[in-house]
């Protein structure tokens, strides 16, 4: 039997609301769960498909027309975290960011964590910065509750089991006496806090400084930049050269 083209059968509900940049794929899933989405006024679930011409509203609000793309560099203060549930968290990154358009974060930065997180409404952007199988760099300054020691470092950069598994090789040097700077190419839960309580140390601050060719720069807390056409042209390079190893 012949398959059905996209245009036939529609389009999966969670790429039509990542694509439009109303929320992730994952989190469109979870909404969907909760009764908040509909398709032409009837109650979505996970797995329906919208075809052209059918209104799709969340929580009651119709979704509109694909927006412009946007990606924005924010520096994440402490104590904001990165979810779009506005309801169960106060202290949500939407809220913080006041953006006029519906954005979200790409991928997370914990709550006592600070720094560099990306925000966008291009679906299609955050699958190909968080494949686990793409090895894109991350890199954090971190300050801990004691002297960094080279039997500290070395460990730290070979491997480490935490909760989620076992991390990556990675490059780790230090930069003062209780201060080092690690880079990452997967993100596990609370990995580098992980990492570091796996050696009997404490981290008292992490600051994300670089998510592949995006620096924080000078970037004050709280503030926050619209990604530069260079910049996105060669983060879209980076893509082309992905490796699985």
């Amino acid at each position: 039997m012949e398959k059905k083209s996209e245009t036939e059968s529609g389009t999966r509900l969670n790429k039509y609301l990542s694509d439009l940049g109303v929320c992730s794929r994952r989190e469109a899933d979870r909404l969907s769960e909760q009764g908040r989405i509909t398709v032409d006024g009837i109650a979505a679930v996970p797995g329906t498909r919208v075809k052209k011409g059918q209104e799709v509203c969340v929580d009651g609000k119709p979704v509109g027309e694909r927006p412009d793309k946007v990606v924005i560099a924010l520096y994440k203060p402490r104590g904001i975290v990165c979810t779009t549930d506005r309801v169960r968290e106060k202290d949500n990154i939407i809220d913080f960011l006041k953006y006029p358009e519906r954005i979200y974060p790409i991928g997370r930065l914990d709550k006592e964590s600070e720094g560099l997180i990306l925000l966008t409404n291009d679906g299609s952007l955050v699958n190909h910065i968080l494949k686990g199988s793409s090895y894109h760099e991350k890199e954090y300054i971190v300050t801990v509750d004691k002297p960094v020691t080279e039997a500290f470092l070395k460990g730290m950069a070979g491997g480490v089991d935490i909760p989620d598994g076992r991390t990556r090789p990675c490059q780790v040097s230090k930069i003062s006496e209780r201060t080092f700077s690690i880079i990452l190419t997967q993100g596990m839960n609370r990995q580098i806090r992980y990492m570091c309580r796996h050696f009997n140390y404490r981290v008292l601050r992490l600051k994300r400084i670089r998510i592949m060719n995006i620096t924080l720069g000078d970037l004050r807390t709280g503030k926050w930049r619209y990604l530069t056409g260079e910049e996105l042209a060669q983060m879209k390079k980076m893509f082309g050269k992905e490796v699985r190893r």
